[in-house]
């Protein structure tokens, strides 16, 4: 419930009031600023309040970006402030505080609301001020202004305004020319049908495993089926966003519903290809899982690298800016350059438009091994940018990025425990980074993995080795130039393992139950993100304590290859699997819901380039 308080009776003419009840809001008319406070003090403190001059003009769709975004505490636009239940306090005492200064009995000259959104910022309280472009939104002093600005209403339809601005202001290629010119009406559609973003992200899974199940039936008729299903699985993908952003419904579970279930569907598609090139007489689950393995590092890339920079400050009187981000500046500042450079790191559009072609012209073998030197050439791109930008710029990184950085390792108890005892460790490895104290027992371990026989004991030695360095690498702060690669390199630690001692084994499963193992993990590892990115937190420590943390799973896998036979391995690894899956999600889910349930700060996490 809602509830408008307007200040001061409408001037005859005035779409005001139904303006404010289209948009779901209970109205109070408050003939002076004493009677605006007596009536916000009546409006129960779980509602949302906005006080509203009574003078407004402007579009309905300006009033609605100011006066109904979940995201903000405190919001305005000229004439209007409005506070959900976190920002009422400071709305009470702002509006107490005007009142004593004014007097409280006139509502003539300045708008309240603009005097009480001054007294806000007064209190160094954060209001947020939305966009508007070229809507109107306000207060005019005399008649002619007012007819003046009911002109610029007529003159600028709102309802195209807000299509437009249902899209990504920087999107991919593909989504932005071949999706999102109909997809946004598909979106207003949705919208006036009463339709949410969260059912509308359901509908795009469930049309994505039933692309998965019919790339798995192995036949021509399924694949080309799988391919045109995986694109309309991306048309609602793209759409729940622009539902959001058209209807301002944003949710903290709804975020997460959409960054989950965008992996749940790609990689569920990977399943499917691999069980439809069974079904055919190849078997490409290696390559299913070298992909997954891939995307995921890649993702962690991107998201240590920003959470490590984002608010990082520069030293002394040097900038912030490098050489590597002069040039790519400059590459921007060409148009075409733009566009190749958003296609040649393939993000999600180009990606899964790449693979539904291939999956319905092709082969599941071909079109994993384009996926996977697409994938490779773009994560070297990508990576190597960022790399240079870290060693060329001066900067020092806050406590806060380093405790996100911590929190993304995913360590266990052993590397906890062993942390302790190497703090005396040198605080800076080789050329600044503790990810090249990591680097040696990944680099190792993968080494022995993938040149040992299936049943070698030196996988375990190493794995050893990898506790030890992996512990060694995060008992400092993760605060150097290069200390965001320590993630990732983890990760591609954990997953290459599992992958390459379940293709030594060389048995019917043993693949296919490391698919699933990783996918498992890679769930938790993708929900610390999302956490992260919701100013959550990490997940709790009893979750990560008991799956083992990622050097815990590590050693455990390579434990099992050299005491068990490769079919009793397959089944160490599918019950691993199905541990890991049951708590991680359970915990997940309970978390998430319990958030969403007690009032989270609603978000809109853009997530990957579409």
């Amino acid at each position: 419930m809602s509830t408008a308080i307007l200040t001061g009776q409408p001037v005859p003419g005035s779409s005001i009031e139904a303006d404010l009840r289209s948009l779901g809001f209970d109205l109070r008319i408050a003939a002076d600023a004493t009677e605006a406070e007596t009536l916000l003090a009546e409006v129960p403190g779980d509602e949302r309040v906005a006080l509203v001059d009574a003078r407004f003009v402007g579009h309905v769709h300006a009033l609605r970006l100011g006066l109904t975004d979940p995201r903000f505490p405190l919001a305005a636009i000229p004439g209007a402030v409005t506070a959900q239940p976190a920002g009422r306090q400071a709305l009470t005492r702002a509006m107490a505080r005007e009142n004593s200064a004014g007097g409280g009995t006139t509502l003539v000259g300045s708008s309240l609301a603009d005097r009480i959104l001054t007294a806000l910022d007064a209190d160094g309280t954060a209001v947020h001020r939305p966009e508007l472009g070229s809507l109107v939104a306000a207060v005019p002093a005399d008649p002619q202004a007012r007819n003046e600005a009911r002109q610029a209403v007529t003159d600028v339809d709102d309802e195209a305004v807000r299509l437009k601005s249902a899209v990504k202001s920087r999107d991919g290629f593909f989504t932005t020319y071949c999706i999102s010119p109909y997809s946004r009406y598909i979106a207003r559609w949705c919208a006036r049908r009463g339709l949410t973003p969260n059912q509308v992200t359901t509908a795009s899974l469930l049309t994505a495993l039933i692309a998965a199940a019919c790339a798995a039936t192995g036949t021509r008729g399924g694949f080309v089926a799988a391919g045109v299903l995986l694109i309309a699985s991306f048309v609602l993908d793209c759409t729940d966003g622009q539902l959001a952003r058209y209807s301002l419904q944003y949710s903290t579970l709804g975020a997460w519903l959409d960054a989950t279930f965008d992996r749940a569907k790609e990689y569920a598609y990977y399943a499917g290809l691999a069980l439809g090139a069974a079904r055919g007489g190849d078997d490409v689950w290696a390559l299913a899982l070298g992909a997954m393995v891939l995307q995921t590092c890649r993702h962690v890339v991107d998201f240590s690298f920003n959470e490590a920079n984002h608010d990082a400050t520069a030293l002394g009187k040097l900038s912030l800016a490098s050489p590597t981000a002069a040039l790519s500046d400059k590459l921007d500042s060409v148009g075409w350059t733009v566009w190749v450079r958003r296609m040649i790191v393939l993000p999600i559009g180009e990606r899964w438009a790449m693979i539904a072609v291939l999956t319905a012209v092709t082969t599941p073998r071909i079109t994993f091994y384009v996926l996977l030197i697409g994938c490779a050439f773009a994560a070297t791109y990508t990576t190597a940018g960022r790399v240079l930008r870290s060693l060329t710029r001066k900067a020092r990184r806050t406590d806060r990025a380093a405790q996100a950085l911590a929190d993304l390792t995913d360590s266990g108890p052993s590397a906890e425990g062993l942390s302790r005892f190497l703090r005396k460790l040198p605080a800076r490895g080789p050329l600044g980074s503790r990810a090249l104290v990591a680097l040696p027992g990944a680099a190792l371990l993968l080494a022995a993995a993938g040149l040992e026989p299936y049943g070698s004991v030196l996988p375990i030695a190493l794995a050893v080795l990898y506790v030890l360095t992996s512990a060694a690498a995060v008992a400092q702060p993760l605060k150097g130039a290069l200390d965001w690669l320590v993630p990732p390199m983890l990760r591609a630690a954990e997953y290459g393992t599992v992958l390459v001692l379940a293709a030594k084994a060389d048995v019917d499963g043993a693949l296919p139950a490391a698919f699933g193992l990783v996918a498992a993990v890679a769930y938790h590892h993708y929900d610390t993100v999302y956490r992260i990115r919701g100013d959550a937190g990490a997940p709790p420590a009893w979750l990560v304590r008991s799956i083992g943390g990622h050097e815990g799973r590590t050693l455990l896998v390579t434990v099992l290859a050299a005491l068990l036979t490769a079919s009793q391995f397959t089944v160490a690894l599918t019950a691993m699997a199905v541990a890991v899956a049951l708590v991680v999600l359970f915990e997940s889910i309970r978390f998430w819901v319990g958030a969403h349930k007690g009032g989270a700060p609603a978000v809109h996490d853009e997530g990957e380039t579409a």
